[in-house]
């Protein structure tokens, strides 16, 4: 229910904003001095369903894209020592950090890398890769498993999807704004729109959804350090620190290949794109924040 509450919010405060933001610098009035019959209540109202929209029906989907992307094998009754370890594992730290017992499941990849994901604290899924378990202790892979259990618990999940709706939001209705403007004042189109409206929309959404992006990776990267911390207090910091040192081995030793775009964001190991665009904080940085920590 809180997170209903949070998503409502976030949305009336999102068109609350924009509104202020008009309203102080006159815009809306400026566009009718210059002819521009431009509806902005209407168009905020629009672009938040649409920006939020596809970021819900991720967040509610994430569990099932994830188990099919990933090829994901649920732990129900385990067969082997290893899945009976990593099921009462996960069920500690779950139980020590005050969520519901997560799905459990493991995936196969030569990869050492785990993810979390699911639209609720107690309607989550954790799974690790073959290659974690091949390539990690015991002690490296609970502390992984803590840092996947910490996502679940910050929250990261739904937070993640209300900054995307809110920078959506943003994104659609500027840009159809700036194509607005140009038709009718660059382009004397005096009804409805014409081609420089959807061109100039289209161009100034691919502009603004890059500028966007930087925003949601800051704040993947942010909730990144979060998670090490939460698996530190889970798990040990000496062993979280291990086991990234160990993720940066694997890195160094080219075995390390980052998870599938929809699902980079939620795993312990990030892509080495440009740091602007990166969801992960570069492993040195995390494994240093860490030690300072101690």
């Amino acid at each position: 229910m809180l997170r209903i509450f949070l998503f409502l919010g976030t949305n009336i405060a999102v068109m609350v904003l924009i509104s202020v933001i008009f309203s102080l610098f006159g815009i809306g009035n400026l566009l009718a001095a210059n002819g521009v019959d431009l509806n902005l209540q209407a168009l905020l109202i629009y672009s938040a369903i649409i920006g939020f929209a596809g970021s819900i029906i991720s967040l509610f989907l994430s569990k099932t894209m994830a188990k099919r992307s990933m090829g994901v094998q649920l732990i129900g009754q385990p067969r082997s020592g290893t899945e009976r370890w990593i099921k009462q594992t996960v069920e500690r730290q779950a139980e020590k950090a005050g969520i519901g017992m997560p799905e459990v499941g493991i995936f196969q990849s030569e990869t050492p890398n785990a993810f979390a994901t699911g639209w609720n604290k107690d309607a989550s899924l954790v799974a690790v890769s073959t290659g974690l378990l091949q390539y990690m202790t015991r002690e490296e892979a609970e502390a992984v498993l803590g840092h996947e259990v910490s996502h679940v618990a910050n929250g990261d999940m739904v937070t993640l999807t209300l900054i995307q709706g809110v920078v959506n939001t943003f994104v659609i209705f500027l840009s159809r704004v700036i194509g607005h403007v140009v038709d009718r004042l660059v382009f004397r189109v005096e009804r409805g729109h014409g081609p420089a409206f959807w061109i100039v929309s289209i161009v100034a959404q691919v502009v603004l959804s890059v500028l966007a992006s930087m925003i949601v990776a800051w704040f993947s990267r942010w909730r990144e350090f979060r998670a090490d911390a939460g698996g530190a207090d889970l798990a040990g910091r000496r062993a979280m620190i291990n086991a990234l040192k160990r993720l940066q081995q694997a890195q160094n030793a080219n075995r390390a290949e980052p998870l599938p775009d929809e699902m980079a964001a939620f795993g312990i190991f990030g892509s080495s794109v440009k740091a602007l665009f990166s969801s992960h904080p570069p492993l040195e940085v995390r494994i240093a924040a860490l030690e300072q920590s101690g």
